[in-house]
């Protein structure tokens, strides 16, 4: 998959540690207090994403990148959920690491 399209670095080293399925290095790039959404909901960030990567959810495709690079959106593999195309929206700081993180379906 071509990562490429992703400008910004940040978002784009904290995409290929999701599609590694490193999650030490994925949870590097987000404070200790990130806030997450799913589908407009608050959620635990860390006990969603040890979900995750326990059922190696990733990337299928990236379709669109907008907001310098910060928004990805594409198909994504879900684990029991199934496949289907979501955004994920990262908010950074000014040091570089993401203190929230947006994520659902898209349309």
């Amino acid at each position: 998959m071509d990562l490429t399209k992703i400008s910004n670095p940040t978002v784009k080293n904290a995409i290929e540690a999701l599609q590694a399925n490193d999650k030490n290095a994925w949870y590097a790039f987000f404070t200790d207090d990130v806030t997450f959404t799913d589908d407009g909901r608050t959620m635990n960030f860390k006990s969603f994403f040890d979900n995750a990567f326990n059922h190696k959810e990733k990337f299928l495709t990236i379709d669109q990148v907008d907001n310098d690079g910060k928004n990805i959106t594409g198909n994504f593999y879900a684990g029991q959920w199934g496949t289907f195309k979501v955004f994920f929206n990262f908010h950074q700081q000014a040091d570089g690491k993401f203190n929230r993180l947006d994520i659902g379906q898209a349309r």
